[in-house]
């Protein structure tokens, strides 16, 4: 049967008219999850009708063998889980019940993949006055799923993973539109390719965002694999600490058919989760982050008894975790090749005291590989501009690449924006690694020094170019002939004021 196709700016549309049915029910917050919940729920189901169609059509008389086909599809909607049935009791009382069972059911058949997914997205929980106003709400909740634009069969989709795209573009779309506290956990598109390009990921290689959020980074490292040579053959792992954030990643991630994925819920530093079977950290091929900047109650205690090794180069402030979370990459990355990315604030480059130590230390180490300016105003959480450092094991040099791209952007109506053109810039540069006037220098490890491992880009990269070395005895010259036509112009206009009569 032919479907007609639906396109991705129509679902995004029905999907933010859905939000404002619960305006009133919850916060923002709560209200982006238990919409992108019941998104993902319904996406799930479709695929799973469209499927179960199919095999009925192919194995028609064969009941136990198409039962077998759907138990090894990528996921099982038990009878439990029935959207349908949801939308037909949608007038009786009870809706909130019936969708988190149904979750729940949803959850406890593909336990492995969605244990504890849906533990922050009660339905049954949202506050709407009465139980008769909540009931009638998510009565049009339902109903609004049902609509042919929430069709989401995979036989209307006009591309693949465009389910999970319009996943992800709501989540920073209806993050922005709620304000700062919407955003804290969301990485602009833009930064997030900029991140996978310069980490240029390969097949067969492991990639971690310790701080990994909606795991937006993660998804476009795989991308950047598939695209170049459409292989799976690729890991990837995260950590967040934010349960509902945690909840949202593994969504999408299942949503852009990323299964081969580990991400894990808890404190970096306090409680790292990505060990291996000996309880040792996980080594990794890439490490990228955007991280949390200068959070000032961190789990210093847990550094300060650290048994894995992570603050070798010295224990970071009681006020600032930037470099908390930068040794913790440091040390998750494989000691021959790894790599890694890290998004942070100006103050990491040029911050004394202990900080200064462990910068000094790092880049005595040949660590440190390249800092990258970038332009203000990328994030709705703060308006001050940010840097990326890029840390390497194996370093041909010991040189450091400094990037001065803060010049670089498209002013948005809230927010500045990285262009097509700006990523490859840095690109370029970065994999070049020669200077570039007024935009991109070379730094040895001397002129580090003589700085004081001060990493202030402006000390290494002018923004304004050479400047000409000023002739003062030419400029003199030309102030003394300057002056001598001032005088005798003064006095040719007395001469002729006297001749008009003037005295």
């Amino acid at each position: 049967m032919e479907h007609s196709l639906i396109e991705q700016a129509v679902i995004e549309r029905t999907l933010r008219d859905a939000f404002d049915i619960l305006r009133d029910a919850s916060d923002p917050g709560t209200r982006r999850g238990n919409v992108l919940a019941m998104f993902f729920f319904k996406a799930l189901f479709d695929i799973w009708q469209e499927q179960t169609a199919a095999y009925q059509t192919q194995y028609a008389g064969y009941p136990d063998l198409i039962q077998e086909m759907l138990g090894n599809e990528r996921f099982v909607v038990p009878p439990e889980a029935d959207f349908h049935a949801l939308h037909a009791l949608r007038h009786e009382s009870g809706n909130g019940v019936r969708i988190d069972m149904a979750l729940l059911a949803l959850a406890e058949a593909n336990d492995r993949k969605l244990r504890n997914v849906f533990q922050d997205f009660s339905f049954n929980a949202l506050k709407f006055g009465s139980e008769t106003q909540k009931n009638v709400m998510l009565g049009k909740l339902l109903e609004h799923f049902a609509k042919p634009e929430l069709d989401l069969r995979p036989s209307r989709m006009g591309r693949s993973n465009m389910v999970g795209d319009v996943f992800e573009s709501l989540l920073w779309q209806l993050a922005a539109d709620d304000g700062k506290k919407g955003v804290e956990s969301y990485t602009a598109p833009a930064l997030s390719q900029l991140m996978a390009l310069l980490m240029d990921p390969q097949p067969g290689e492991s990639i971690c965002d310790p701080a990994c959020g909606t795991g937006s980074s993660l998804i476009r490292c795989a991308h950047l694999i598939r695209e170049h040579g459409q292989s799976k053959n690729y890991a990837l792992y995260g950590q967040e600490i934010v349960a509902g954030t945690w909840a949202l990643a593994r969504m999408n991630l299942y949503l852009h058919e990323e299964d081969n994925h580990r991400i894990e819920w808890g404190d970096m530093i306090a409680n790292p989760r990505l060990t291996g079977d000996d309880g040792s950290l996980m080594r990794f091929d890439i490490v990228l982050a955007h991280l949390p900047f200068s959070v000032e109650k961190w789990a210093l205690g847990a550094a300060e008894a650290d048994r894995f090794g992570r603050f070798r180069h010295g224990v970071p402030p009681r006020t600032k975790s930037d470099y908390a979370f930068i040794l913790h990459m440091i040390q998750t990355i494989k000691p021959a090749t790894g790599r890694m990315a890290a998004i942070v604030p100006h103050g990491v480059l040029f911050r004394g005291a202990g900080e200064g130590l462990i910068r000094k230390k790092l880049i005595e180490e040949n660590l440190l590989d390249a800092v990258i300016g970038l332009p203000e105003k990328l994030f709705y959480t703060t308006n001050i501009p940010a840097a990326m450092l890029i840390f390497r094991h194996g370093k041909s040099d010991d040189t450091v690449l400094f990037i001065d791209a803060s010049r670089d952007f498209q002013e948005g109506k809230n927010q500045n924006l990285l262009r097509p053109q700006d990523l490859e810039r840095v690109l370029s540069t970065y994999r070049a690694r020669v200077p570039v006037d007024e935009y991109a220098s070379l730094a040895s490890r001397e002129q580090l020094a003589s700085n004081h491992y001060n990493l202030n880009i402006p000390r290494y990269v002018d923004p304004f170019g050479k400047k000409e070395e000023v002739d003062l005895r030419m400029l003199r010259g030309e102030r003394e002939k300057l002056t001598l036509e001032l005088v005798s112009l003064g006095m040719r206009m007395d001469e002729c004021l006297t001749e008009l009569g003037h005295e």
